[in-house]
């Protein structure tokens, strides 16, 4: 991860999203939005006491092919975000991340690109190809005659890299020096729609990009984000990912930095619609939520969690059991925008010691409370909702209450942050209150599963 770019999980598997603000050797941020505090930030393998032989052998070999990848403001010629990269043919390709270079893809005009090598060296870089979907990037060095490169292990590119195998994980933490460490490859994560592989080892901010070799030094994947929640659990993007993008950087044609903003929406609009058309293919299933009924995901990337209100202190005047289901997908775009996830979460609401007046008032107060965060800014327009009594039919189905809200991204035409409200209009004491979330979706897509989202909506009982 760039030392300004931290990661977002909410808890989940997640992506790295730009923050602002300086690097900081012990950065005192914020669970929800930045990498965790390092107790310790480790030092260069020549000096790191607890490295193993092999990996001090693989450094060695490793640093002249290793690259910092700096983002530039143009007019004060002084770095904005820092990742890693690394070469990979002899005539100065390189790969990283998209969200290291995604600042100039988006405003070319306003900044640009610089490598720095480990021996000094120091120079531009051309923007050649993305894969937003992937996080994956490749750049190019001038005058690279002469640099050493990687290969990738033909066992990565087949998917067959052993699971518990040791492998090197290289980068630039924190402007602090190209490291490496020593970890585990555990394989593809289970519950994810995108291809990560899990990594035990430390992947701190201004690695992403950098490369994850073999003990041999042939590349296995690219750092690309951690868990906040956990020590030491990381995640790279499969190596194949990266060989199949350099490989369309060489047969061209290079990615004209006029449109890339295009190129970006061209492929988020892509990724959404194989998303849902995954969802889809998944199926769904009913799910019980106190008396009534609703919608839930088959797929294996969609997990839910539960809570309840009921052992506060004082004891709640409504009690509130809720369902979350999630995606826990991101796809970075841009320092304001991390995409692509789906939610789906069900409270039902049974008052204690409430009359119906009084019930209603608060059934109001938690739902228009939930109406869906800040104004739109600068990459989003403002919000527009509509609402409405509906009702989807048949003798189980309960009437209903909808907001629908529709936020558009200014950058990428047609595609939408959505949020559809459904609150239950048939009982004085009960309701169940759900509420389906997506980012960065067409407004067909958003549509088609609204509307099955309601229709599961339905009495128990």
């Amino acid at each position: 991860m760039p030392s300004r770019i931290s990661l977002v999980t909410a808890g989940l598997f997640a992506a790295s999203v730009a923050i602002s603000g300086p690097p900081r050797a012990a950065p005192p941020d914020s669970p929800a939005h930045a990498a965790s505090r390092p107790d310790a930030v480790e030092a260069q393998a020549g000096s790191q006491a607890g490295l193993s032989s092999t990996a001090e052998r693989v450094y060695e070999m490793a640093k002249p092919r290793i690259l910092q990848v700096r983002t530039l403001l143009q007019a004060a010629g002084r770095q904005t975000t820092l990742g890693s990269g690394f070469l990979v043919s002899v005539d100065g390709y390189a790969i990283t991340n998209y969200h290291v270079v995604s600042q100039f893809a988006l405003d070319p005009r306003t900044y640009r690109l610089e490598y720095l090598a480990p021996d000094g060296a120091r120079g531009p870089l051309s923007l050649l190809a993305i894969d937003v979907a992937h996080d994956l990037a490749v750049v190019r060095v001038d005058h690279a005659a002469g640099l050493p490169w990687f290969e990738f292990d033909p066992r990565a590119l087949a998917g067959k890299l052993p699971k518990g195998e040791r492998i090197y994980a290289m980068g630039n933490p924190l402007d602090l020096g190209f490291t490496i460490i020593e970890g585990t490859n555990n394989g593809l994560v289970d519950k994810s729609y995108d291809e990560r592989i899990h990594f035990s080892g430390a992947i701190n901010p201004g690695m992403s990009g950098g490369p994850v070799t073999a003990a041999d030094g042939r590349i296995v994947g690219v750092n690309v984000a951690k868990r906040l929640d956990g020590e030491q659990v990381g995640f790279l993007v499969p190596a194949r990912f990266a060989a199949a993008l350099l490989e369309r950087a060489r047969k061209g044609p290079p990615l004209v930095l006029d449109k890339a903003r295009e190129e970006v929406g061209r492929q988020l609009d892509g990724w959404q619609a194989a998303f849902y058309e995954a969802l889809r293919t998944q199926g769904f299933r009913s799910a019980e939520y106190g008396p009534y009924r609703g919608l839930e995901s088959s797929a294996p990337w969609m997990t839910c969690w539960a809570a309840t209100n009921a052992d506060q202190i004082p004891k709640p005047r409504t009690a509130v059991n809720t369902t979350r289901c999630s995606s826990a997908t991101g796809v970075f775009v841009s320092d304001r925008i991390l995409t692509g996830r789906v939610d789906l979460t069900y409270s039902y609401y049974k008052a204690i010691d409430l009359n119906a007046f009084q019930f209603a008032r608060e059934l109001s107060q938690r739902s228009g409370g939930r109406l869906f965060g800040p104004g739109g800014g600068k990459r989003l327009t403002e919000q527009e909702c509509r609402d409405d009594f509906v009702s989807t039919g048949g003798a189980d189905t309960p009437p209903l209450r909808a907001t629908w809200c529709m936020r558009a991204y200014r950058e990428f035409e047609g595609l939408y942050n959505v949020t559809l409200l459904a609150l239950t209009q048939d009982r004085s004491r009960e309701a169940l209150l759900a509420q389906l979330t997506m980012q960065g979706v067409s407004h067909a897509n958003a549509v088609a599963l609204g509307r099955r989202f309601l229709e599961a909506i339905r009495w128990a009982r």
